[in-house]
């Protein structure tokens, strides 16, 4: 099997799960519709582009594991939207206006709790299943030289460096992670065991982990459950 390795390597990721009223928490390890969304997002594609999201997600295997420990940090957001320059507008990543609604969703004060994993470094390892478009190798030229700049789940979640690794050959995702070296974390904290997460058919875990992390693109919403195993890697140093 074809696999590329990608380095997820930034101050800030956020694996976004379920949310509750205004608390966004995060899953341990990122979900298929992220890493769909990031790849769509290499290829140029946006919102729009909902058929061939699908399908992408459809096929995208992958294996995740941490090597150097993150932390979980707590952003407490407050936004005042009925200040004069933010009535009616908003602006896009674009550039592009973005019109709100009416309503008193869109005035006065805002609060959210959002989490974010602070000063990790994660290694994913993704594959396709099956035929059709995207094939890998335009995944790969597309993280070599991404259409837009990328970010790790949340706009702010700048990466800090490619993230591209390589393409490597392998029975799975998950022995081609585990036959990846370690990254080179510098002063960060390694784990005494290198957590991770990889598809149910490549092999048990501690324990199989169900996850509403599935995303309906053409609804625009979440919807729908992932399983995966969950357990601890030996891993190259």
């Amino acid at each position: 099997m074809d696999v590329l390795l990608l380095r997820l390597d930034a101050p800030l990721m956020s694996f976004g799960a379920v949310v509750v009223d205004q608390n966004h928490s995060v899953w341990r390890f990122p979900g298929v519709a992220m890493l769909t969304g990031l790849l769509g997002n290499a290829l140029g594609w946006d919102h729009r582009d909902t058929r061939r999201l699908q399908a992408l997600q459809d096929r995208l295997r992958f294996a995740a594991r941490w090597d150097a420990e993150p932390e979980l940090l707590t952003d407490y957001q407050t936004v005042d939207l009925g200040q004069d320059f933010m009535i009616g507008t908003g602006w896009t990543t674009r550039g592009r206006r973005e019109d709100r609604g009416k309503g008193d969703a869109t005035t006065g004060t805002h609060i959210r709790y959002r989490d974010h994993w602070a000063n990790g470094v994660a290694t994913i390892a993704l594959a396709l299943d099956g035929e059709g478009e995207p094939g890998l190798a335009a995944l790969e030229q597309a993280l070599r030289c991404p259409a837009r700049p990328l970010f790790l789940g949340r706009k702010p979640c700048l990466p800090a460096g490619p993230l591209l690794l390589g393409r490597r050959k392998a029975e799975g995702v998950r022995a081609a992670l585990a036959a990846e070296p370690l990254a080179d974390i510098g002063p960060r904290r390694r784990p005494g065991r290198i957590p991770a997460l990889w598809p149910l058919d490549e092999g048990e875990g501690s324990q199989a982990e169900e996850r509403y992390a599935t995303r309906d693109w053409r609804n625009n919403i979440h919807r729908g459950t992932e399983r995966h195993a969950v357990g601890f890697l030996e891993v190259v140093e």
